[in-house]
């Protein structure tokens, strides 16, 4: 899918309804943004672990994300 999109004067960009529906990209989900080389590349925000990075089994912890059970005393 090749699609060309201006950038308004705020600096945003719409993302087609074709390419979030494929993504799986709805409204109020957050988006990474990041460079490599020339290129900005957007991908889908996964919260990870703040101690081991995992994405897997998330739960929350002093509003941070941590991986594992949790047991609070």
């Amino acid at each position: 899918m090749n699609v060309v999109r201006t950038v308004d004067e705020l600096g945003r960009v719409a993302l087609p309804i074709e390419l979030r529906t494929a993504l799986d990209i709805n409204e109020k989900d957050q988006l990474d943004i990041f460079a490599e080389g020339n290129k900005i590349i957007l991908q889908k925000h996964m919260p990870a672990c703040f101690v081991c990075n995992s994405t897997n089994g998330i739960q929350g912890y002093n509003e941070k994300p941590l991986y594992g059970e949790l047991t609070v005393n």
